[in-house]
């Protein structure tokens, strides 16, 4: 049970009002001597339940004071604590228990999930471990295992794009003669249905776990590749522990993993390889962070280290907003530092996927992001192939992904992510797996990534799976958008930000690019208007810019409604448009009474690049997702969603 930071008060408001905090305040007020039944009557449980709490409590005490017997190790782990756990309380390094463990001859023992609820014999391949005496999961010693660790439960960030990967994976493994062995505990996935793999563990993705089910299985090799960053996190460890035995982490080292996931060891790579990067620092408390931010120049892009979905990422453009970052979003420390880039202002971000063998790279695809660098991956719309870039680009973009693949010894798939600025390639980061495009662009061009990863893994080269050296170009284009919870998170901003929002993607796919583009947009779930009203404020060097998306509007017949600077602009360049006022100026017609109207089809609103202003359009953004209006934050944005407009008026 996690510790809790609270005092006498704050414990009884969290027994009696509960949070997601309760079950550890109730471990915490047991800690400080309150009774069961005094715990049980301010949550308002049977003391019965609180009684299994205390256990617990009493466990942690015996061993955190007895010294340790093999009759203590099997109550503690028979309890379900943790080998890691058991190290903290008794001041161990948690391999030194593992092996103390193992030497008391304290193993976990691995029983079938009954699917059929003993109402039949359900022969199920699904296993679970636990502290008993017999074993149900039987192996064939001739078929050689290797173990896939997957993504584990799905959240924002973590989704199921890496579950396709772990699929194609069992698939190439059964191919080549291998048992396809899942650690994998999310059942709600298709790596976890029963037909899919030889032998599935529903397991915590920890590091005890997995090395139990990897000696269970006496596997041959385990792959770290498919479950995103749960997965390449467990992979240097792994390789440590399974020293000295035939099993390998198979693909990219986890040495070269970890150059590619440690900031200051990629940075030298990339000085090596005279390859751009954004200036960027690692601060460990508030006053190296802005010291590192005010030698960079705001705006900044400021992140934890090691997170997967952009989670507490933010744009930062000033030092007050520095402060507050600090002081509410991250806890800064010595273990927990914080990485400060310079934000690339109005540059294309670009996702590549490549394959490679040590020898040859093949570069399966590059999507250009349609909304500008700092617009998490998973929430941007992405194109394939790109439509802004030339030609001259593409090969810069191309030679930079050989150059990194090979840097870094890859053996299967490598994501680039690369920003476009005065037709300079820019590194913002390699993550050496599979990332959460593999599947689009495996669909989009038909050649199975994933799948053949695993073949180079066990040893095939890229030439021997019929690819070589080489990029996949296209005849068609394919458009990915994203969809969004927005509708059912009451009070949520929908601008997009580097912390990713959408729990979903859809694909369309058409020869002209703003079919495609329509198609993306009806999969989604938009609405795009073919009439009405179209409400256009955008900041002040945008107002160039979406002129020709006025103007396109307006020949289409759209009324043109715009705040005050931008209708003024669009009057005096002939596009006839209605002055908007802001709620606060009190008068004249306003923006959010025209939506509640019915009057506004679509709105086009681009902040400018100060968080006040991002701020200021709240209202109306989050108005606009309870209309269910579509709205475009980004000059790019617009222009697609205008040329898709004409195609769906001529369906």
């Amino acid at each position: 049970l996690d510790r809790v930071e609270a005092d006498d008060d704050a414990l009884r408001e969290e027994l009696i009002n509960a949070t997601d905090k309760r079950i550890f305040a109730m471990g915490e007020a047991l800690r400080k001597g309150w009774t069961v039944e005094k715990v049980a009557e301010l949550c308002s449980w049977d003391a019965f339940f609180v009684r299994k709490i205390a256990n617990i409590v009493k466990m942690e005490k015996r061993l955190a004071s007895e010294p340790m017997t093999r009759e203590l190790m099997k109550e503690a782990k028979s309890m379900g604590f943790a080998d890691a756990t058991i190290a903290a309380f008794t001041g161990k390094e948690e391999m030194a228990i593992r092996s103390m463990r193992k030497d008391f001859g304290i193993i976990p023992v691995y029983k079938m999930v009954d699917t059929c609820a003993a109402e039949f014999d359900a022969k199920t391949p699904y296993f679970y471990s636990t502290y008993g005496n017999s074993s149900e999961m039987k192996r064939d010693p001739s078929k050689k295992s290797i173990v896939i660790i997957g993504g584990g439960p799905i959240r924002i960030g973590q989704g199921i794009e890496f579950d396709y990967s772990c699929v194609h994976s069992v698939m190439a493994l059964q191919k080549e003669g291998y048992n396809a062995v899942i650690i994998n505990n999310n059942p709600e996935t298709v790596s976890t249905d029963f037909d899919i793999s030889d032998r599935l563990y529903f397991e915590p993705l920890t590091l005890e776990d997995v090395l139990n089910v990897i000696e269970a299985e006496d596997a041959e090799g385990v792959i770290c590749q498919y479950g995103g960053q749960t997965s390449v996190n467990l992979a240097m460890d792994i390789e440590k522990a399974m020293a000295g035995t035939k099993t390998k982490v198979l693909g990219t080292s986890p040495d070269m993993m970890d150059v590619a996931e440690d900031r200051r060891r990629f940075s030298k790579l990339m000085d090596e390889l005279d390859i751009k990067q954004p200036d960027s620092g690692t601060g460990y408390s508030f006053e190296e962070a802005r010291d590192i931010a005010e030698r960079i120049g705001y705006p900044v892009l400021v992140r934890p280290s090691y997170v997967l979905g952009g989670r507490a990422m933010e744009i930062v453009y000033s030092t007050e907003e520095l402060k507050t970052y600090v002081e509410t979003a991250v806890k800064v420390s010595r273990h927990h530092p914080i990485l400060i880039d310079k934000y690339l202002t109005s540059a294309i971000e670009l996702d590549v996927d490549l394959l490679c063998d040590g020898t040859d790279v093949f570069v399966g695809g590059i999507m250009e992001h349609v909304e500008f660098a700092g617009v998490h991956s998973g929430d941007a719309t992405m194109v394939l192939p790109p439509f802004n870039l030339s030609d001259a680009v593409i090969e810069k973009v191309l030679e930079t992904s050989r150059k990194v693949a090979l840097a870094l010894n890859i053996s299967g798939l490598m994501n680039l992510q690369l920003a476009i600025k005065d037709e300079e390639v820019w590194m913002i980061e390699a993550n050496p797996r599979s990332s959460r495009t593999v599947p689009f662009i495996s669909k989009a061009t038909g050649i199975p990534l994933a799948k053949i990863s695993t073949q180079i893994m066990l040893g095939k080269t890229l030439k021997e799976a019929g690819l070589g050296s080489g990029y996949k170009t296209l005849d068609h284009y394919a458009i990915k958008a994203s969809v969004f919870p927005f509708l059912k998170l009451p009070g949520v901003d929908s601008i997009l930000t580097p912390e990713m929002k959408s729990t979903g993607e859809v694909m369309g796919i058409d020869e002209d690019f703003y079919t495609a583009y329509y198609k993306a947009e009806v999969a989604a779930g938009t609405k795009l208007p073919k009439e009405g009203g179209i409400y256009i404020t955008v900041s002040g060097e945008d107002k160039e810019k979406i002129l020709p998306a006025a103007k396109s509007l307006h020949e289409m017949g759209f009324e043109i409604y715009a705040t005050k600077g931008t209708a003024s602009y669009l009057r005096e360049h002939d596009v006839p448009s209605t002055t908007v006022f802001k709620l606060q100026d009190g008068q004249g017609i306003n923006g959010l009474s025209l939506m509640r109207e019915g009057k506004i089809g679509m709105i086009i609103n681009t902040p400018s690049l100060k968080s006040g202003a991002i701020r200021d359009g709240y209202t109306m953004r989050r108005l606009a997702v309870e209309l269910e209006i579509p709205i475009m934050t980004t000059v790019q944005g617009a222009l697609m969603a205008v040329g898709a407009i004409k195609v769906g008026r001529e369906q």
